[in-house]
């Protein structure tokens, strides 16, 4: 079973950026899809970004596009979710999360590991 930790969240105001990271234990890191989930207070954990396992393809929630950018280290075994344009809408606890496989997707059952969360708190 991999172990992934995640770092970086934080308290920011309206239109700042934040990148958060996530290393994971283990071999075998580049082939696996790897993913960013959020969950809101009272809200289901939802899609944010995901990644193929060689870094060649990336994916996005309509929320998030074009101010959200995942990108992978496989050298470190890091994936990186860098956020720019932030929103209060945005608060939530961030998650990684791998894939079962190389190509990712956006459904949670596709994901057999996650990390603990980074708390992500937006203020207007």
């Amino acid at each position: 079973q991999v172990q992934l930790v995640e770092s970086g969240g934080g308290l920011v105001q309206a239109g700042d950026s934040l990148r958060l990271s996530c290393t994971a234990s283990g071999r075998a890191f580049g082939m696996r899809a790897m993913g960013w989930f959020r969950q809101a207070p009272g809200k289901e954990r939802e899609f944010v970004a995901a990644i193929t396992g060689n870094g060649g393809s990336t994916y996005y929630a309509d929320s998030v596009k074009g101010r959200f950018t995942i990108s992978r280290d496989n050298a470190k075994n890091t994936v990186y979710l860098q956020m720019n344009s932030l929103k209060p809408e945005d608060r939530a606890v961030y998650y990684c999360s791998r894939g079962r496989g190389f190509s990712p997707t956006m459904g949670v059952p596709d994901y057999d590991s996650w990390g603990q969360g980074t708390q992500v708190t937006v203020s207007s």
